[in-house]
């Protein structure tokens, strides 16, 4: 697999992700907590479900220890503050892409599942992060468009044709 790839993905997730908050931040409170058909009923708990389960794999892939454990929060209530915290998150996540060698990425993870510990390569369980988030991005989608929002654009892939020329988000190559 490219590692280059995986980078690829980390800038992706990080800008799908703006692109997701700046729609949800402009909800008024109402719509923004309505109960929607959905696993996680509201947008602010499906949101923190995305960014608890970020914590969870990339400190399972880096050898953080917290299992887990960060699942054992209360779920950010300002989505503003939610934002921010998924995108240092997110940041967190290009760097270390940025950063695998072959070698990091062939090795073996240990993931704290609820009945035991298991063990997978860095690489896949990095391919089922970004698989999780573009997963319940489209949830998100479709609860924006339920609350009577426009839901964003989020299919483009990154590309220069969805992005918006402002000054050089965190996520772009230097």
């Amino acid at each position: 697999m490219s590692l280059r790839h995986l980078v690829l993905q980390a800038r992706n997730n990080a800008w799908a992700n703006q692109v997701l908050y700046d729609a949800v931040c402009g909800l008024d409170d109402e719509a923004l907590r309505a109960p929607y058909p959905s696993f996680f009923g509201t947008i602010p708990r499906l949101l923190n479900h995305i960014y608890e389960v970020d914590l969870f794999y990339l400190d399972g892939i880096m050898g953080g220890g917290l299992g887990r454990s960060v699942y054992d929060r209360a779920d950010v209530v300002d989505m503003a503050d939610l934002a921010r915290a998924q995108a240092a998150q997110d940041a967190d996540l290009i760097g270390y892409c940025t950063g695998l060698t072959q070698n990091m990425a062939n090795a073996l993870c240990d993931l704290e599942r609820p009945a035991e510990m298991t063990r997978e390569r860095v690489d896949h369980t990095l391919l089922h992060l970004f698989q999780h988030q573009v997963h319940h991005r489209g949830q998100v989608h479709g609860m924006l468009s339920q609350a009577g929002a426009a839901p964003p654009q989020l299919d483009d892939f990154y590309l220069d044709y969805g992005r918006v020329a402002t000054a050089k988000p965190y996520w772009e190559e230097s």
